[in-house]
């Protein structure tokens, strides 16, 4: 059967273009190549083609063309829709032409269902007192500071300490550090370690007998009983701030000056927040309902860019924190396919949601003009702190943000604010 999504188209270089773009595939390659009697480039053709074969200019003279071909199929073709890149695959090539065929993905057809009037509820929004209470204590810890003291080592104070491993009396790799602060019940180091930093004093030494845990990374400790000796250098305990004059003017917050205005801040701040994040699942329930309504048979390569999109993104997610994807693959024993497979059912959603939204524009016959695109581009510009140039460019084009208003009025429809 037919599949409407997929069009084939072939094309054929020939003539003219195709022997110039032989000759300068000859040019190159001669200029790498090495032949007894003839200094780099200097070699006559005849000569290159007896020791390495017309087949060797074929493929950097593809390369050349390829584009060319892609640009006249499409030309050839005004007016289809095109979703995803094309397949290329050379059906022919010799000293007289090449011949390519490309498969395009076309934009499916979409059946629109019932997408106005959705029975979706938005959900309600409350800030509780404790919900206050609990972000005025971070905000509070995060303010804290830690000083000095005297006396021993309690649970939540911050001990910095001098500490070597030693196993059957060696020491062992990793396992030695100065001057290392380490806040006690973090549970950051090894089961029973910290337990018995507590209780020592401000110069006090000890040595603490420890068992690695059966799990642990290292082959040669997992299990083993090993001893650290450790010692004291000081100890730090956290102080949290009073909510006085003092903290009010470091806080550095316009019209904040006693504890009631601040917990008004914070209810305010919890409360937009909430409302956000409220609408958003809103949004994101009505799209859900409206995509169930309709029609679509998404193909493969449109879930397969928009996957690799995805991996994209992910990618420089992770390249924020310092790691890679081979790290990622290597720390969490998966692989690329992995990955895909995991991210294949959010992919298809993105597609459909676009696709809904598209339809709903060309449906409803959604236009912009141009001070409404130049007013968004203008908008964007100033949130994002960047010219109106640079935003149109960041966009890729003028024709992105009317887009964007596009499908922004589009979604106004579905949630009835058209």
């Amino acid at each position: 059967m037919e599949n409407k999504n997929i069009k084939e188209m072939t094309i054929k270089i020939e003539g003219e273009k195709w022997l110039k773009a032989l000759d300068k595939s000859f040019q190159k390659a001669n200029a790498k190549a090495k032949i007894d009697g003839f200094r780099p480039g200097k070699a006559p053709k005849e000569i290159f083609i007896k020791k390495y074969g017309k087949e060797a200019l074929y493929e950097e003279a593809i390369n050349m063309v390829v584009e060319e071909a892609y640009d006249k199929a499409i030309e050839d073709n005004q007016g289809l829709e095109i979703v995803a890149r094309p397949l290329v695959d050379i059906k022919d090539v010799n000293d007289d032409f090449a011949e390519f065929t490309f498969t395009f993905t076309l934009k499916p057809e979409v059946k629109l269902g019932k997408y106005k009037n959705l029975k979706v509820t938005k959900e309600e929004t409350t800030v509780t007192s404790e919900e206050i209470a609990a972000e005025l204590d971070n905000m509070l810890k995060r303010y804290a500071e830690q000083v000095s003291k005297d006396g021993k080592v309690e649970l939540k104070d911050t001990a910095i300490i001098d500490f070597e491993g030693f196993k059957d009396g060696v020491p062992f790799d990793g396992g030695k550090a100065e001057n290392y602060s380490l806040e006690i019940g973090s549970n950051t180091f090894i089961p029973g370690f910290e337990e018995q930093i507590i209780g020592l004093e401000k110069g006090e030494e000890k040595d603490l007998k420890i068992v690695f845990p059966e799990d642990y990374h290292s082959e040669d400790l997992k299990g083993k009983e090993v001893v650290f000796k450790v010692k004291v250098n000081e100890i730090k305990t956290t102080t949290i701030p009073e909510l006085n004059k003092e903290f009010f003017e470091d806080l550095g917050m316009e019209g904040i000056d006693s504890k009631e205005a601040l917990e008004k801040q914070i209810e305010e701040n919890i409360k937009a927040k909430k409302e956000s994040d409220s609408q958003n699942k809103y949004i994101e329930d009505l799209l859900k309902e409206a995509i169930k309504n309709m029609e679509v048979d998404v193909p493969d390569t449109m879930i397969d860019e928009e996957t690799d999109r995805m991996i994209g993104n992910y990618e420089q997610h992770l390249k924020m924190q310092g790691l890679g994807l081979d790290k990622f693959y290597e720390f969490t024993n998966s692989t690329e396919a992995d990955l895909r497979a995991k991210m294949k059912e959010e992919a298809l959603h993105r597609v459909k949601e676009r696709l809904l939204l598209e339809s709903i524009i060309k449906e409803e016959k959604i236009e912009v003009n141009e001070e409404e695109v130049n007013a968004r581009a203008e908008e964007l510009a100033s949130k994002y702190h960047v010219t109106k140039e640079e935003l149109i460019k960041e966009f890729g084009g003028i024709e992105m943000v009317k887009y964007d208003l596009q499908i922004r009025k589009a979604l106004d429809i579905v949630k009835g604010d058209e």
